[in-house]
């Protein structure tokens, strides 16, 4: 395992800008959809948005935080 760890932690930056990128783009999107500035969409939409995106956001985040977790064990491991 410890030959995956430069894999781990590059896997888990990614993994976590991607989780902001979904964040920012669902919130985006709604305010948008708030502001008035995408006609033919109404109100549920924008709540659609922002909750799919926080939803990928909270799903990306924890599988990074795990990856970090699983590094931490790796670390510990490796030091006894």
């Amino acid at each position: 395992m410890r030959e995956h760890l430069v894999f781990l932690e590059t896997s888990s930056a990614a993994v976590k800008i991607a989780a902001w990128i979904f964040l920012f783009l669902g919130v985006a999107g709604g305010l948008l959809i708030f502001a008035g500035r995408l006609p033919g969409k109404s109100i549920q939409d924008a709540v659609i948005n922002i909750a799919a995106g926080a939803f990928f956001f909270f799903f990306l985040y924890l599988i990074a935080k795990i990856a970090d977790l699983l590094i931490k064990i790796i670390n510990e491991i490796k030091k006894e």
